[in-house]
C-alpha cells in the first residue's frame, strides 16, 4: 500500500494521522477555530462546509478557503460539505452539490475533498476527474447513523470507493453493541489485509465506538477525527488526548 501524500503529510504511513474539523457557521467563527488549530496543531483540517450559512454564495466559499489557507499554512485542506441525509446540517442537490466541489478543488486552496461515495456514480466519478485534474485528492466516504452494516457489506462499500478512483475510502458507522464495534475492527483489518491498495479510514461512532478512532495503526486506519472544541460527529474525543494515546500505541507497536 503506497500512502497518499498531501503536502508534507503522508496519509497511510506510521501512525495514524489527526484530523482537526471546523465547524463555524461564520467567516468569524471559522477563522478563529483556524487559529485555535494552529495553536495546538493538527496533521490536517477539515472544513465542513455545510456549516457554513453563506454556503450557497460560491464566492463567500471560496474568500473564506483562501482566508484559510492563509491561516493554516502548509497544513493540509479536506473540504467536506456533508449532507443531510449522512448527518450534515443541510440538504442539496447532487448537481449542485458536484459543481461545488469542482470549483473548490479548481481554486487552488483546498488539498482534498470528501464526496459521499453512494450520491450516484456518475457524480462521484465527476468530481474524483477534476479534482485530480487539479492535484486534489479525493476522500469517498460513507456514513450510518443507525447502525453497524454486516462485515461483508463494510468491505464491499470500501471496494466499491477503490473502484470509483478515490484515494482514500472512509466509513463511519453507529455501533447498537460492543460486538459492532468489533465488526467496524474486523472489516478493516480485512480490507487492508486483502483488498486496499490505498490507505483507508474508519471509525465507530458515539462513546462505545471511541477505541476504533484510537487503534487505527493495529487495525488499519490511516486517520482519525479529534475535537478542538465543537464536535462534528458523535464520539470525537480532544485532540491533545488522541495525539497522547496514538503516540502510546506507536512506542508499543
Amino acid at each position: 500500500m503506497k500512502p497518499v501524500v498531501v503536502r508534507n503529510v503522508a496519509i497511510g504511513e506510521a501512525i495514524p494521522k489527526i484530523c482537526v474539523p471546523i465547524v463555524g457557521k461564520t467567516i468569524d467563527e471559522i477563522l478563529n477555530q483556524a487559529k485555535h488549530i494552529c495553536e495546538i496543531g493538527a496533521d490536517v483540517v477539515e472544513w465542513r462546509v455545510d456549516w457554513f450559512e453563506e454556503v450557497n454564495h460560491y464566492e463567500s466559499v471560496e474568500n473564506a478557503a483562501k482566508q484559510l489557507r492563509d491561516i493554516l499554512g502548509e497544513t493540509p485542506i479536506l473540504f467536506t460539505f456533508r449532507t443531510a441525509k449522512e448527518g450534515g446540517e443541510r440538504a442539496i442537490e447532487p448537481d449542485e452539490y458536484v459543481e461545488l466541489n469542482e470549483k473548490i478543488a479548481k481554486s487552488g486552496y483546498v488539498d482534498l475533498v470528501d464526496v459521499e461515495a453512494f450520491i450516484g456514480d456518475t457524480y462521484v466519478e465527476k468530481v474524483v476527474k477534476t479534482s485530480h485534474e487539479c492535484g486534489v485528492k479525493v476522500i469517498a466516504s460513507n456514513h450510518d447513523f443507525r447502525k453497524t452494516p454486516p462485515k461483508a457489506e463494510l468491505i464491499s462499500r470500501m471496494r466499491k470507493m477503490q473502484e470509483l478512483g478515490a484515494d482514500i475510502p472512509k466509513i463511519a458507522v453507529m455501533p447498537q453493541s460492543t460486538e459492532d464495534v468489533l465488526t467496524l475492527l474486523s472489516a478493516t483489518e480485512e480490507m487492508r489485509r486483502c483488498y486496499a491498495d490505498r490507505p483507508v479510514i474508519t471509525m465507530s461512532m458515539e462513546g462505545t465506538g471511541v477505541v476504533s478512532r484510537m487503534c487505527g495503526e493495529v487495525f488499519g486506519s490511516a486517520l482519525t477525527f479529534g475535537a478542538a472544541g465543537k464536535v462534528s460527529a458523535p464520539g470525537q474525543i480532544d485532540v491533545e488526548e488522541l495525539r497522547t494515546v496514538l503516540g502510546i500505541i506507536h512506542k508499543s507497536l
